[in-house]
């Protein structure tokens, strides 16, 4: 794989290029990933996540050619944000599964098949992320947002939801490529569910532990300071909302 650059589109399959945006951290790891389809000779294309306002991303990414249909991945601003002031420079409407983030255009919803720059890309709902995430599949590639990254693991507001989402990856043909959000792609998007479903399968079970050393009523925050001790601190906030969805589901488990 060659190593990403920022504004330099980067063609990862036939089908499928990428413009790096220049905004890391230690939630968009290297940046986002604005993803740009079209089918071999076609004169358009997707874009998918724009990323923020950022004009001087936004406009190279303008600079990629004609532009049909914008598809949002989900509503985080590292995603969508700058989809309003794109769509008005190239023309071209926005499709979400979140009806407010719909310019021109109306939702998706799982199971759509849109019909776009000479692809077929089908719609996949997989909440858990947040609940209006989507997966989108072009044959045996998938673009997965934040469901799944090219490397570490995503934050979480539904943890049922999400151990659903994993499950259904799981499915998936081996050696369906992966294309996330953030980070490089993944050569085997099944894989690398069956490896998240069991990481998060072990952090259940630290929790569980830490509920039984601290009580029941346990904080997200005094889980972190015993599950993540050996983590760096500046990740601890973004754990704490994934332990606050692990807690409130084995809570709702407790009390079914």
């Amino acid at each position: 794989m060659t190593a990403p650059a920022y504004g330099v589109l980067r063609e990862v399959s036939p089908i499928a290029s990428v413009l790096l945006e220049n905004n890391p951290s230690a939630m968009t790891l290297e940046g986002t990933n604005s993803w740009v389809l079209r089918a071999p000779g076609a004169t358009s294309s997707v874009v998918v996540d724009p990323g923020y306002e950022d004009i001087e991303h936004l406009t190279l990414l303008a600079a990629t050619g004609p532009v049909e249909l914008i598809v949002l991945t989900h509503h985080h601003g590292d995603h969508a944000e700058g989809a309003p002031w794109f769509a008005g420079r190239v023309g071209a409407p926005v499709r979400a599964f979140d009806p407010a983030l719909c310019i021109g255009a109306e939702p998706i919803a799982g199971g759509d098949v849109i019909s776009a720059a000479g692809l077929e890309i089908e719609v996949l709902h997989t909440p858990g992320h947040t609940d209006d995430s989507v997966s989108l599949r072009i044959g045996d590639t998938v673009l997965t947002g934040d469901t799944v990254l090219g490397h570490g693991t995503t934050v979480l507001s539904d943890l049922g939801a999400y151990l659903r989402t994993l499950r259904a990856l799981i499915e998936l043909p081996a050696g369906t490529l992966g294309l996330p959000g953030h980070g490089l792609e993944l050569l085997d998007l099944a894989a690398a569910a069956r490896d998240y479903l069991a990481h998060r399968e072990q952090r259940l079970d630290q929790v569980r532990s830490a509920l039984s050393e601290l009580g029941a009523d346990a904080t997200a925050r005094q889980v972190v300071e015993l599950v993540y001790a050996d983590v760096d601190q500046s990740l601890w906030l973004p754990a704490e909302w994934s332990v606050q969805a692990q807690l409130e589901y084995l809570r709702s488990e407790a009390g079914a």
